[in-house]
């Protein structure tokens, strides 16, 4: 169906937890039809047709590739798989919305980031959490200055199970935290440092703890795992002025924004009078819309595909994501050694359309005046902070012993 009809016609492959989110998604939507789902697993096409009489299915997603009727097809399978099928996709004409993170190493998602631009499909990425209206929120509240310069975020991501064969927690879980962390700061860490272990497998590590640091310096802190006795999933964001908690499990208070912190006195007479002031105030609670993250996400990808929306989660981000991943795993394979990060456009916001944010110790360098929406299209870092001409212990400690 062509695009100026102004309904987008989707092909799911995987059928397994994901997929048929994603096919109850598009076909509830009035801007999607669902034609087709594929899997390998006969079992999961049946319940499929269950569900959803009207979508056809087949135990081989290439018949979808090759169905000129479907404009777009959503990858919800093995991580390993991602890259392939998304090659093959695009190279189909297709648009692709390709579950996170996009591939396992920083090479191929700039291969495929360059192919969807070659092909003028849109290539987006299922960083979900991106599309939570807490942390939009919060974004917001961080872009409008109300929390001052960032200082430190740190990210709690625990269940008991499920647990995973393929990918560690950190690919499984902490992908989110990475992706969350980039689009609150509109930036990429030059530096990662990870540690984990492996509990119920002998390769995979089932709990894993990293730090990310960004231009400015700015750190952000992962604690991810399967094996934990209660579901957690929280975000601290501590700014100058104010400081914010999400959490993503309590359905009342998702985002609370807290004026507290440390207020330094204007004056003072000697070193002994000097002190920081305790600041603690009240506390705001954002009314935050419950709406399903995939709903949005959804929403999201049909603006792109058809209006030509910016994309909030497209390649460029995703290269991003997978860059902290592929460094933090050479940093697990160390021993928690700090590993710089090869990430694409580096110092450069990551986000398409999100404002400015203040970080802690970086001057925000501005586009053209006329430009929308104005944001910074990089940061300059105080000389003191990441000075060109000083060593980097970051390339030395990041070698094999």
């Amino acid at each position: 169906m062509p695009e100026d009809a102004r309904v987008l016609t989707v092909g799911v492959i995987g059928c397994g937890h994901w997929g048929p989110n994603h096919i109850r998604v598009f076909s509830e939507h009035d801007r999607s039809e669902v034609k087709m789902a594929a899997d390998l697993n006969a079992s999961r096409l049946d319940r499929v047709s269950r569900r959803f009489p009207g979508v056809r299915t087949t135990t081989d997603y290439r018949d979808l590739l090759g169905d000129q009727t479907i404009d777009a097809v959503v990858i919800a399978t093995p991580t390993k798989t991602h890259g392939a099928i998304t090659r093959e996709a695009l190279e189909a004409g297709k648009h692709v919305l390709v579950e996170k993170p996009l591939c396992d190493s920083t090479e191929e998602a700039r291969r495929l980031t360059a192919l969807a631009a070659a092909t003028g499909r849109v290539l987006m990425v299922g960083h979900v959490f991106l599309f939570n209206n807490g942390i939009m929120k919060l974004r917001q509240a961080i872009a409008r200055g109300e929390l001052g310069r960032i200082l430190y975020a740190d990210a709690v991501r625990t269940n008991l199970g499920p647990v995973r064969g393929d990918v560690n927690a950190l690919y499984d879980l902490g992908t989110h935290d990475i992706s969350i962390f980039n689009y609150l700061m509109d930036a990429t860490p030059v530096a990662v440092s990870a540690q984990g272990s492996c509990i119920s497998q002998t390769t995979i590590e089932d709990v894993c703890f990293a730090t990310l640091k960004y231009p400015d310096g700015t750190l952000g802190h992962i604690h991810v795992s399967w094996l934990n006795p209660r579901k957690v999933r929280t975000l601290t964001v501590v700014g100058q002025q104010k400081m914010a908690l999400w959490d993503d499990v309590d359905p009342s208070d998702t985002l609370r924004l807290y004026d507290k912190g440390l207020d330094e006195p204007p004056y003072y007479d000697s070193f002994g009078e000097f002190q920081f002031l305790l600041r603690n105030a009240d506390v705001h609670l954002p009314k935050i819309d419950r709406v399903e993250p995939l709903v949005n996400q959804a929403n999201a990808f049909l603006d792109t595909v058809l209006d030509s929306a910016p994309c909030r989660s497209g390649g460029r981000e995703a290269e991003a994501v997978v860059a902290v991943l592929e460094a933090a795993t050479r940093s697990l394979q160390m021993g928690g050694a700090t590993c710089p990060v090869s990430a694409p456009h580096l110092g450069e916001p990551v986000c398409a359309d999100a404002g400015a944010v203040t970080l802690a110790g970086a001057t925000p360098v501005y586009g053209p005046p006329g430009t929308t929406p104005r944001r910074p299209v990089a940061y300059s870092v105080p000389p003191d902070r990441n000075s060109a001409d000083a060593p980097s212990p970051i390339e030395e400690t990041c070698k094999p012993e």
